[in-house]
């Protein structure tokens, strides 16, 4: 009777175990098969000089979270297409994470690299919706750009004073160029301008693609009677826009324009993200994420 009883036991507790071993590889024990990963996101550029701006943050994000791979996507298509044709294949950022999906990623950390909460991010973040409902990714979480709240923005502040060039003098000006956009975000960068005129008079914020535009930058540079200018992108990379629309020699780039009107330019093309001061913004975003990891 007694062996019977102890058999039965015996019987009870290989159930329970047996029990909890499927409940745990169900996904319900997952914390023993978490996989993190992150996934860094930018609009992208063709040009082979911005790769190092890439490569730099690449390299500070992985020294500052060793062991947790790193993983690349552009939202441009024209970008990525336009690298197809170079032979290089960049992924979207839906197939970026459909394919950390397939690898078994549990917690993927994406870090977008844009400016602002524009419509880029906004489209990420729809993406990032959409899998959120799917089965697969216990957390995926989205880190902020550049600058998202007034903490960033004092820090772009500092950055920006920090990466003027040491040759410049105070009554020379310094204008940045901004991508500039229809979205409700564009008002960070007449933002921005406000807050760096607080610490330097002389520094204007001007995008391509929104406002302010350059034809009001230059009325405020005539009317300050500045005659000389150091242009430099505020932007991740020093692609197109910073080459072409900024630099460049054509008659409706920022240089010509403002050559035009009497203003000495000197181009400065190295992007935001080539500076560590600017760098560590996005690198440290990363940390908000995965702390709910």
């Amino acid at each position: 009777m007694k062996q019977k009883k102890w058999v039965l036991i015996l019987s009870i507790t290989a159930l329970f175990l047996s029990a909890a071993c499927c409940y745990a590889s169900d996904g319900h024990g997952h914390e023993q098969n978490k996989k993190v990963g992150i996934l860094l996101v930018a609009f992208g550029s063709s040009e082979a000089s911005a790769q190092i701006s890439f490569e730099k943050i690449d390299d500070r994000v992985k020294a500052r979270y060793p062991g947790i791979p790193v993983n690349w996507a552009y939202t441009s298509h024209i970008i990525r297409n336009k690298l197809a044709k170079q032979g290089k294949y960049l992924d979207s950022p839906e197939v970026a994470l459909a394919k950390m999906m397939d690898q078994k990623y549990t917690h993927v950390a994406v870090q977008s690299l844009h400016t602002i909460i524009g419509a880029e991010y906004d489209d990420l973040k729809k993406t990032i919706n959409a899998y959120k409902v799917m089965e697969g990714f216990q957390k995926i979480i989205l880190g902020y750009p550049l600058m998202a709240t007034q903490q960033d923005m004092e820090r772009t502040v500092d950055a920006v004073l920090a990466t003027i060039p040491k040759e410049r003098k105070k009554d020379e000006a310094v204008v940045l160029m901004g991508h500039g956009t229809h979205h409700p975000a564009n008002a960070f960068y007449a933002a921005l301008m406000f807050q760096l005129q607080l610490k330097d008079p002389n520094i204007f914020v001007g995008t391509v693609e929104g406002y302010p535009e350059i034809d009001m930058i230059q009325g405020l540079l005539q009317k300050k009677n500045l005659k000389k200018v150091w242009l430099m992108p505020l932007m991740s990379v020093a692609g197109d826009h910073a080459k072409n629309d900024m630099a460049g020699d054509e008659e409706d780039s920022w240089k010509s324009i403002l050559t035009k009107a009497g203003i000495q330019c000197i181009p400065v093309l190295k992007g935001t993200a080539e500076y560590d001061v600017f760098a560590d913004i996005w690198v440290d975003h990363i940390a908000g994420p995965l702390q709910h990891f």
